[in-house]
């Protein structure tokens, strides 16, 4: 068991985060509904998924679905890039789209460059750039 197939996010409103990912940010997806059931996006290597908040809760656990309250879950998702100004372009996109930025694009300890954003739904997504990132031929991140 290593690899991950498929990352979902329970989403408050789904039209709101089918707009955002799918006609602000370009994210590709065959789902052209405003407000679907789910919706499945194609990403090098892994599906991106948005699903309703309350049935993700209710699908884990019918009888006593996860508390759906907000706060930091202790996961983020990145966004890398191939170039350093694509952090700045990216953020400037997420900022049009209507996402918070909660970390101006800046330099890092490690020697790149990175930002964060938050989507509708507060999921925080990191997006960096590496003077030693390099890409495969499907777009995946090889250290």
């Amino acid at each position: 068991m290593n690899k991950i197939t498929c990352v979902c996010l329970g989403v408050r409103d789904m039209e709101r985060s089918v707009c955002f990912y799918r006609d602000k940010l370009g994210f590709r997806t065959d789902c052209m509904e405003e407000s679907p059931r789910v919706c499945f996006f194609d990403t090098p290597g892994t599906k991106f998924e948005l699903y309703p908040l309350g049935l993700l809760a209710e699908d884990i656990c019918p009888d006593d679905p996860p508390a759906v309250g907000g706060g930091f879950g202790g996961i983020t998702l990145t966004y890398n890039v191939a170039k350093r100004e694509e952090v700045d372009e990216v953020i400037e996109l997420v900022r049009a789209a209507g996402g918070t930025v909660v970390k101006k694009p800046q330099e890092v300890f490690w020697g790149g460059y990175h930002a964060y954003f938050a989507d509708p739904d507060g999921y925080y997504w990191e997006v960096a750039w590496g003077p030693d990132f390099k890409f495969d031929e499907d777009g995946m991140l090889v250290f």
